[in-house]
């Protein structure tokens, strides 16, 4: 691994990610990298040894939203219902739990489910409302505004 640890590599790839989720514009190569560069994150992180629960919720939220932005929400909903379960399962702290149904909400807009995407949305709030760092209640609440 080139003297990279796997959190190294997690990290890296789960920014190369970032850098493409927020182009404004990406090539079809480029949509195909972001998927490859999210899953190598993913499996990086489930090899760093103190991983937790926490870093694997996140990874799940990633990819759903990496299958939400290119158009594929069958994968994007398999990844948000991942997400919700380990969150859930974990208790994690609301944030992540609102995260959860968050990925959840745009799969669902992306395929068309509308009532449960607004179903979504509103478990979401739930759990926004239990957020207590006013910084994190409102960037949840920013990103469920766009969908």
């Amino acid at each position: 691994m080139d003297g990279l640890s796997h959190k190294e590599l997690a990290a890296s790839c789960f920014n190369k990610v970032w850098d493409l989720l927020e182009k404004e514009e990406r090539s079809s190569e480029e949509n195909e990298q972001m998927v490859h560069l999210c899953h190598s994150s993913f499996w990086h992180w489930t090899q760093v040894e103190d991983h937790t629960p926490q870093n694997v919720s996140i990874g799940y939220w990633q990819l759903s939203r990496v299958y939400a932005v290119v158009g594929r929400g069958e994968e994007a909903l398999h990844y948000a219902k991942r997400c919700i379960s380990v969150s859930l399962e974990a208790d994690l702290p609301p944030f992540f739990i609102a995260y959860a149904y968050e990925a959840e909400a745009r799969a669902y807009k992306v395929i068309g489910q509308h009532r449960e995407c607004e179903n979504a949305v509103a478990q979401a709030y739930i759990y926004v409302e239990k957020i207590v760092i006013e910084d994190n209640k409102q960037l949840v609440e920013k990103d469920l505004e766009q969908i």
